[in-house]
């Protein structure tokens, strides 16, 4: 999985930079204007916090966490994914989590998943939205059936667990898997019972709405005339186009999702091409910065970290 991601990598960029005239788009990169890209990198660092947020929010009926860690937690994820592949830092940040508030692990992988079922019914309602307004690639319009049928499953055990944890709890009983199984019946039980999942499903939204503020405000840097229907395309197609797994920080694919979105809205390839590479390191920097600093907080290194975490995932919670 890791070769295939990276061979998809170089194979994006290959086709990204095929053709593109350096000397002009770096040109045209120093006439950029800075004032939107700082607006744009404190909106960027929002989401995070956001996010960071929106997982205490969810985890509240079941431990009083500090929102510091939590996003801590988040940021430390977020460097891992951009040095390691195949997202390893979803792993990393719940057994932070875990080792932070003592919760089971197994609880804090399920409201990790909760987080990002919420975030899939968003993101499939802005694909509706989207969809309304431009006519999308037929790949992404499938992928974005996948993606509801997946969500609709998710949402189904939730629902279950939620509304039957009795029944729930007796079937998984009869599991080798029985202890963690319950833990987490027990854990979705909770959060989807409390009025703060409500909470938790709007910072999901607000969430999103965040992301595309950077990708807003970078357009108007750039200089780039197109409607405000724009930023909303671009952050579907990548938020889509970057479900699957991929090389770390989803290099090479970033670009070319984002180049894609700029194409449905008339934008030619090579100006395209030089504002998906801006967006890319608009966006990626803060996540090394800050999540190096939540790193050294820790006094821990993260070949450490990520060696502790998957032991902890192969054992019992």
């Amino acid at each position: 999985m890791p070769a295939f991601g990276y061979a998809v990598s170089l194979a994006c960029l290959a086709w990204v930079y095929q053709g593109f005239d350096w000397h002009r788009e770096l040109a045209r990169l120093s006439r950029t204007d800075w004032r939107w890209v700082s607006v744009a990198i404190v909106t960027d660092i929002a989401v995070y916090a956001c996010q960071g947020w929106r997982w205490n929010v969810l985890l509240k009926p079941l431990a009083d966490l500090s929102i510091v860690k939590t996003t801590q937690a988040i940021y430390i994820g977020l460097f891992a994914n951009e040095v390691l592949p195949l997202r390893s830092g979803e792993v990393i940040r719940c057994y932070l989590q875990r080792r932070w508030s003592g919760l089971p692990l197994s609880v804090v992988i399920s409201s990790a998943v909760m987080e990002r079922t919420l975030d899939g019914v968003w993101l499939v309602l802005g694909f509706w939205v989207v969809g309304k307004f431009v006519v999308l690639p037929r790949l992404l319009v499938e992928g974005s059936r996948v993606l509801l049928v997946l969500l609709l499953v998710a949402a189904s055990l939730v629902a279950m667990a939620v509304i039957y944890r009795g029944r729930t709890a007796e079937a998984v009983s009869r599991s080798r898997w029985a202890s963690m199984l319950q833990h987490v019946v027990g854990g979705v039980h909770s959060m989807g019972r409390s009025h703060t999942f409500l909470w938790a499903a709007l910072l999901s939204l607000v969430y999103l709405l965040l992301q595309i503020l950077p990708v807003l405000f970078l357009m108007k840097g750039y200089g780039l005339e197109v409607s405000l229907w724009a930023a909303p395309v671009v952050l579907v197609v990548l938020r889509l186009g970057t479900v699957v797994p991929q090389a770390p920080g989803n290099v090479g694919s970033f670009q070319a999702l984002t180049i894609l979105g700029l194409r449905l809205m008339g934008i030619p390839r090579t100006e395209a091409a030089g504002f998906a590479t801006l967006l890319f390191f608009v966006v990626t920097m803060p996540l090394w910065m800050a999540g190096f600093v939540a790193l050294l907080a820790t006094r821990m290194r993260l070949d450490q970290i990520h060696k502790e975490a998957h032991e902890d995932f192969a054992a019992k919670p």
